[in-house]
């Protein structure tokens, strides 16, 4: 008789012991989602340029590289791009572009940049004639 009374009480323990775990599962996925939810990311956006280009859209998770080469992520096939134009780098909550030594410049809203230059919401990055509009939402 004691050994059915213990294995019971053993049985009811496993079975709370299961129910608290996946209580504190469900808990803790739901912080996970709802931070998500508020976490805001940085999107480069083309306005202008080429039609095959307009209306391109990218979040920014690390670095975006602009140039004329095709393992560039925003590829712009003129003679005036360099290879490797521009980076785009997020450090930290900021994002940042630089020229990486392009003969025709990179402009942050009509001026031109020489070093890196921390971008603020809703500005435009010009690489030659594509405008590239940043925005943080």
């Amino acid at each position: 008789m004691i050994d059915v009374v213990l294995l019971i009480a053993r049985l009811l323990f496993v079975a709370l012991l299961y129910l608290f775990l996946f209580a504190i599962m469900r808990t803790g996925i739901g912080l996970v989602k709802g931070q998500r939810k508020k976490e805001r990311t940085w999107t480069l956006s083309v306005e202008r340029g080429p039609k095959e280009l307009r209306g391109l859209s990218i979040n920014v998770r690390g670095e975006v590289i602009v140039g004329r080469t095709p393992g560039a992520d925003i590829v712009i096939g003129a003679g005036y791009v360099s290879g490797r134009h521009a980076k785009f780098q997020l450090m930290g909550q900021n994002l940042f572009v630089e020229d990486l030594g392009s003969k025709n410049g990179t402009y942050v809203n009509g001026q031109r940049i020489e070093g890196p230059t921390v971008l603020h919401d809703r500005d435009v990055v010009t690489v030659g004639d594509v405008a590239i509009r940043v925005r943080y939402q």
